[in-house]
């Protein structure tokens, strides 16, 4: 995880107090005189690692009120959303192995809307993917991708509800990505994008399944694995009830993401998604029926992940413009 050295935290600052009797004595016990350095995460203004000097112990604040959202009453409602989410979740089994859920320690609405969790120690997903790549390891990507299934498995049985599926908020969703991608888009794009997702949403596999809780941001950096059969997760603030395949779609167009920046061939990708729909049908009692079910539904929410990539004005515009000729070819398929 890529980290920015910014010094240390002053005794004098706020945060060093309520670091030091809210959330350090939940962890190590209370300690006199603790010493933190702080680091910004991954180049984001918003989300920090805090590491105590005495004990090597370490903590995650994510400030929701900052230069990502200045509007205080939505960083008020996204904090205590993530908050609940994490607790949610975790009262389903996540807060032990091999599964794990990250623990909130703490939320103080006078730092920035300041959200405190555990920092989960193993390898990224993402790290994983580009290793297998770069070492040509393909068995290790395969592994821990069965274990990622298993854990969705998991997270979605075991919180599925009686509501059916209201594929309407997943078509509203896609219309405010369309939005954002349309200064790419050639003349007469963006209606081809709706009149696709008018097509899916005549279809009745789309609405058949029942609400499970989804993670909701299931990106490569929102995964971590330990030893050889172990998952942790963490950043649940866009979690909710929905359609099972928005996690598992996500992943899949993640892969084929991944996969386009670094190989010539762009069906590179396609073992490893089929591996990951395969493994995650695994966990239903009948597997060749869950997997054509999963299926069904994958290259909508593949092409929508790839939709949602490309609306990043950071990435380069070629590159932007593929994903978006990807991800109508995925809306154009029945199966993948």
């Amino acid at each position: 995880m890529a980290k920015k050295y910014l010094g240390l935290l002053q005794t004098d600052d706020p945060l060093y107090d309520y670091l030091k009797y809210d959330i350090q004595p939940q962890i190590t016990g209370f300690i006199e005189s603790p010493v933190y350095t702080a680091y910004r995460l991954n180049g984001s203004n918003a989300v920090y690692l805090y590491e105590e000097g005495h004990t090597n112990s370490r903590v995650i604040g994510k400030y929701f009120y900052s230069e990502r959202d200045e509007n205080r009453e939505t960083a008020a409602n996204n904090l205590q959303k993530e908050y609940a989410n994490l607790e949610t979740a975790r009262r389903y089994g996540f807060d032990c192995d091999p599964f794990y859920i990250a623990r909130p320690l703490g939320r103080n609405a006078d730092l920035g809307e300041l959200l405190i969790v555990e920092f989960c120690e193993g390898e990224l997903l993402s790290s994983v993917i580009t290793r297998s790549i770069q070492e040509k390891n393909n068995s290790l990507l395969f592994d821990k991708l069965a274990v990622l299934a298993h854990f969705f498995a998991e997270l979605h049985n075991r919180s599925a509800s009686c509501s059916p599926v209201d594929f309407t908020q997943t078509c509203q969703y896609m219309d405010k990505v369309i939005g954002q991608c349309r200064p790419l888009f050639q003349e007469n794009e963006a209606e081809d994008f709706y009149i696709l997702r008018d097509s899916w949403r005549r279809r009745p596999e789309m609405w058949e399944d029942c609400q499970v809780l989804v993670h909701g941001d299931a990106t490569p950096e929102n995964f971590m694995f330990s030893g050889e059969d172990g998952l942790k997760t963490f950043d649940l603030e866009r979690s909710m009830f929905a359609d099972r395949i928005f996690d598992v779609g996500r992943i899949a167009g993640e892969l084929k993401h991944f996969f386009l920046m670094n190989y010539p061939d762009k069906f590179a990708a396609e073992p490893f998604i089929g591996h990951f729909l395969w493994e995650y049908a695994t966990h239903f009692p009948d597997r060749e029926q869950a997997f054509l079910s999963v299926t069904k539904r994958v290259p909508f929410y593949m092409g929508l992940t790839l939709l949602r990539i490309a609306r990043n004005f950071w990435i380069d515009r070629n590159y932007r413009l593929q994903l978006i000729n990807e991800a109508k070819k995925c809306f154009q398929e029945d199966n993948i």
